[in-house]
């Protein structure tokens, strides 16, 4: 395989190529390495939207929304949508590509469906390196479709450079929009199927919990959107409040703190895969038997065992 032939091609648009990038990650392939090395550099220049919230708020249609008004704009826009996997068979149902056929012969546009494959937080485990890909292929905006995810999932604001949280009316009262969990990690809310009943109510809810939070002087205050996604209403805003935040992103010198600490995640769940591998390479290995054993007889404690099976590993490693 030629790496570099694959990249080049990725970057002139060719769908295949992308695809066949994004494959190897997911495949945790023998060549991610090589893919990376060549991948790294060419990134860093598209901005990264997450889209999250709880299910049937209507995530893949303002999805959709937005990916429209980007190519308005004449943006080329890469969209990862995580769907989860089935706990029984391990297969997932990719809907959120079957709702988004409306861009799927654009080719300004590339749509990804990713099973979660069990992996917690809302998000695919190769999410990270696929957002790279993507970045470095040339796209000039990267949307983020999370599964839709309960109160704790929050992994996407670690990932994206603004995060939205879609709520709906109906999907809670004043005291679940006061709790802690998703609801902190939104740069930008939107309440979307705001033609429906309760609608203001769920604003109101929102904007008494944003006064709550206990925030600095010079932060950002998440504003709050209403729009009807499946009739476009609203998207316009969403936009210039998505502008808004980034060029506060850029001005307060937080993009680079947020992708600093992205890439510190990044390289901190590569080296600890590293060292559960290699620790499975211990497991059933006569010191793991010996320290246990130590550990059973009062001989030794179990952070002693551990540090000392540490250094077995990474001595392992280093020779």
């Amino acid at each position: 395989m030629d790496v570099g032939d694959l990249v080049a091609r990725a970057r002139e648009g060719s769908p295949r190529a992308l695809a066949r990038l994004i494959s190897l990650v997911e495949n945790a392939s023998p060549h991610l390495r090589e893919v990376m090395a060549a991948l790294n550099p060419l990134a860093g220049n598209a901005k990264i939207i997450g889209l999250t919230g709880s299910p049937g708020v209507g995530k893949s249609t303002s999805t959709g929304a937005l990916v429209t008004a980007f190519r308005e704009l004449g943006r080329r826009v890469g969209v990862l949508a995580v769907d989860p996997s089935s706990p029984f068979t391990g297969g997932a149902l990719l809907g959120d590509r079957v709702r988004m056929q409306d861009h799927a012969t654009d080719p300004g546009v590339f749509i990804r469906s990713m099973a979660s494959r069990g992996h917690l937080g809302g998000l695919a485990w190769a999410a990270p390196q696929a957002i790279r890909v993507l970045d470095a292929a040339g796209c000039d905006v990267v949307l983020v479709e999370t599964v839709g995810v309960g109160q704790a999932e929050v992994e996407i604001a670690s990932l994206a450079d603004s995060t939205i949280v879609l709520v709906a009316p109906g999907m809670g009262d004043s005291i679940q929009a006061a709790k802690a969990g998703i609801l902190e990690i939104a740069d930008v809310f939107v309440v979307n199927k705001a033609d429906r009943d309760g609608a203001h109510q769920t604003v109101r809810d929102l904007r008494n919990m944003i006064a709550l939070a206990d925030r600095d002087l010079d932060a950002w205050r998440p504003p709050i959107v209403s729009t009807v996604a499946s009739k476009g209403e609203g998207i316009d805003e969403v936009m210039e409040t998505l502008d808004k935040h980034y060029a506060w992103l850029t001005g307060t010198g937080t993009l680079r703190k947020r992708r600093l600490a992205r890439a510190r995640d990044e390289v901190e769940a590569i080296a600890v895969t590293a060292l559960r591998e290699r620790m499975g390479d211990l497991h059933g290995h006569r010191r793991l038997d010996v320290l246990a054993g130590k550990v059973l007889d009062g001989e030794c404690d179990p952070y002693s065992a551990a540090e000392e099976l540490v250094s077995a590993v990474t001595d392992n490693g280093a020779r």
